[in-house]
């Protein structure tokens, strides 16, 4: 019998003024985690030792230096670090925007993208940054997804929403809502449901079932309460369907994620970014994660932020973190199955 295959997973080290070394600690303490993949902090063993005392009150922290995860060996209780860089940590502290705890965070991302282009790992799961103390140190994209977008210089990106059943991906993101509604053109929508289809059958799914969401109360009720549907999403859904992809819709949003949860769709193409994120976190805050398709690599992410009000006294949980690696691990396996 052949041996699972046990992708490479890199994790980036995030905010080191945040919560984010810390719930890396918590999270790589579990045992399955290394039964299912070899998994590696992308940061500091420094930052991570000032987490395990200063935070977790721990002394007995065992951290292993690597320069290569390929050859590295993985074994649980000992956490590997590539390290990013050298770093005076005297002047960080715990919850505030920091210029160096900006340059530790992009540091760690930078690394990940190296190693993730280079084919070195399989994915990469990222710990939560804050967006102003990147921007201390001359960042100009948004967040996580912008960067990575950028510097792998994939054609494009798909952020998707790994919660219970459903798949739920976003035609706009960080735009305003007067703004997502312009952008909700036929060319954008067909080409969101182009993408997701091709992604999806990357990941094995040989033919894809996309719902596609309405914009306006009940999809407009024919044109009753607005006519976006009837002008924009219908003719991109139809000339999806035309081209062999299973697309329906548009599917009113106020019963579309009630019938995803229960696995009707493999998928569902939100037209803005509340309408897809709001049923996922309500559903579950802690375990919806947010997973990056269309770069050279897997990309995952806690759903959640820096936490500032809490970093550093040793109580954030680690639910969120698990949640991001074993869905890394899920997708990177699904793809390297579908090779």
């Amino acid at each position: 019998m052949l041996k699972e295959y046990k992708p490479i997973i890199g994790i980036t080290i995030g905010d080191p003024s945040g919560i984010g070394p810390e719930i890396i600690i918590k999270a790589l303490e579990k045992k399955e985690i290394y039964e299912e993949c070899r998994p590696f902090v992308i940061g500091n063993v420094k930052v991570l030792e000032r987490a395990a005392k200063e935070a977790l009150k721990r002394d007995d922290l065992k951290c292993r230096a690597i320069d290569n995860p390929e050859k590295a060996e993985y074994e649980a209780g000992i956490i590997n670090v590539m390290d990013c860089g050298e770093y005076d940590l005297t002047s960080l502290e715990w919850g505030k925007e920091q210029r160096l705890a900006g340059q530790i965070a992009m540091d760690a991302i930078h690394k990940s993208i190296e190693l993730g282009t280079e084919g070195k790992l399989d994915a990469v799961t990222t710990a939560p940054i804050n967006k102003v103390a990147i921007k201390m140190v001359g960042v100009r994209q948004a967040g996580h997804t912008e960067i990575y977008l950028d510097e792998t210089k994939a054609d494009y990106v798909l952020t998707m929403f790994d919660c219970f059943k459903m798949r739920v991906f976003h035609l706009s993101r960080h735009i305003s809502l007067r703004n997502a509604i312009d952008y909700a053109t036929k060319e954008h929508i067909l080409n969101e449901i182009k993408r997701i289809d091709y992604q999806m059958k990357k990941l094995g799914f040989s033919n894809p079932k996309i719902a596609v969401a309405g914009i306006n109360p009940h999809s407009g009720e024919g044109g009753l309460f607005g006519d976006e549907e009837i002008k924009e999403v219908i003719p991109a859904i139809e000339e999806a369907a035309a081209e062999g992809i299973q697309a329906v819709g548009p599917v009113p949003p106020d019963t579309l994620f009630s019938r995803g949860k229960n696995g009707e769709f493999d998928a569902i193409l939100a037209m803005y970014h509340d309408q897809g994120h709001m049923p996922c976190k309500t559903l579950d805050l802690e375990r919806s994660v947010s997973v990056t398709l269309g770069l050279p690599f897997i990309r995952c992410s806690v759903d959640h932020g820096t936490a500032f009000d809490i970093s550093g006294k040793g109580i954030a949980t680690n639910v969120s973190m698990v949640a991001a690696i074993e869905t890394t691990i899920k997708y990177a396996k699904a793809l390297y199955d579908a090779k």
